[in-house]
């Protein structure tokens, strides 16, 4: 049923069928040398997103890799996406709060507000790699990783997706299963 993982932490990524793994120092610099061989083309605006898309995108394209799943820029995929994570886009919010605060309470940046809904890193993913099928995002207040693959397991077998990607992703680390009934 797993067909692939991807993961990324504060200095490793990797994936976990092709059994690999990889350090590296700065995020943005790996997202350039991931390219092309995990990244076929250019992520757009990946450097404005906020920290919790950047990690999830990098997952996903491992678990892709993983699961020798090709993907192309203009070609879709009926692939779902199920999102988790403990503190949903508090961060995110936080930021976008503090930048309106430091502008007079007037204005926040637009590219702050973006990511203040809990489903924009799994939106994000969607629109790059032109996946079609459900975009569900889940909060849990313990147990994420369980309770959201308990979720992925159910719509798998009860419903009609057939592959799945489960994204569990904070501002510090990022894992991706690629599910396929």
């Amino acid at each position: 049923m797993i067909k692939g993982i991807g993961w990324i932490n504060q200095n490793k990524y990797g994936c976990q069928k092709q059994k690999w793994e990889k350090k590296y120092s700065d995020l943005k610099f790996l997202y350039s040398q991931l390219q092309p061989a995990i990244f076929k083309y250019p992520v757009a605006n990946f450097l404005r997103f906020d920290p919790v898309s950047r990690l999830a995108v990098i997952s996903i394209a491992l678990a892709l890799a993983d699961a020798k799943i090709a993907y192309a820029q203009g070609k879709k995929q009926k692939i779902s996406i199920l999102g988790s994570n403990v503190n949903g886009a508090l961060e995110a919010n936080s930021a976008y709060f503090d930048d309106y605060i430091s502008n007079g309470r007037t204005m926040g940046r637009g590219n702050l507000f973006i990511y203040t809904l809990p489903s924009s890193f799994l939106a994000e993913a969607a629109i790059h790699f032109g996946f079609t099928g459900s975009l569900i995002y889940l909060g849990f207040l313990k147990n994420t990783r369980q309770e959201s693959l308990n979720y992925a397991l159910s719509m798998l077998k009860n419903g009609p997706v057939k592959t799945l990607l489960l994204v569990n992703a904070d501002s510090k680390t990022a894992a991706c299963q690629l599910l396929r009934k």
